[in-house]
């Protein structure tokens, strides 16, 4: 008998090279992605927290980065996934998406970087603060 194994979850960081938080956010997402194909031992110097806080503990994900706008409709997508208060913080000046979409269509440059994207569970984060990353990424498992 053999099983399906079910395919890694997808997270893309829209990033801007030049950008500090872009780059606090690819170093944070790479060693969030590091932990969760890593199962540490006891005596190692290292995170035990998936050991001791299962719940906590991030499945394997296949990270993309990449400099590279979204497509208009990966841009929708994104923009159905966050809140509507949180629409500009990835489209300048937009309140809806609707706006976004326009705003982006006038210039890609509206688009705010970085831009993380879980596209299997439905989530966008526009931020560089490591615990609203980690957050978002540990609800993936259900919890809040």
């Amino acid at each position: 008998m053999f099983r399906f194994h079910k395919p890694l979850d997808i997270v893309t960081l829209f990033h801007k090279a030049g950008s500090p938080a872009s780059t606090r956010v690819v170093t944070i997402l790479k060693q969030v992605s590091a932990n969760a194909t890593e199962s540490a031992t006891e005596d190692q110097a290292s995170d035990h927290s998936p050991q001791t806080h299962p719940k906590r503990a991030r499945q394997d994900f296949e990270l993309n980065i990449t400099e590279d706008p979204p497509t208009a409709d990966q841009l929708q997508t994104i923009l159905e996934y966050v809140s509507k208060d949180r629409i500009s913080s990835i489209v300048s000046g937009a309140s809806s998406v609707t706006e976004g979409l326009k705003k982006f269509k006038e210039s890609k440059e509206n688009f705010k970087r970085p831009v993380i994207v879980d596209w299997n569970n439905g989530k966008a984060l526009a931020s560089d603060k490591e615990s609203e990353i980690l957050k978002m990424l540990e609800q993936v498992n259900g919890q809040e």
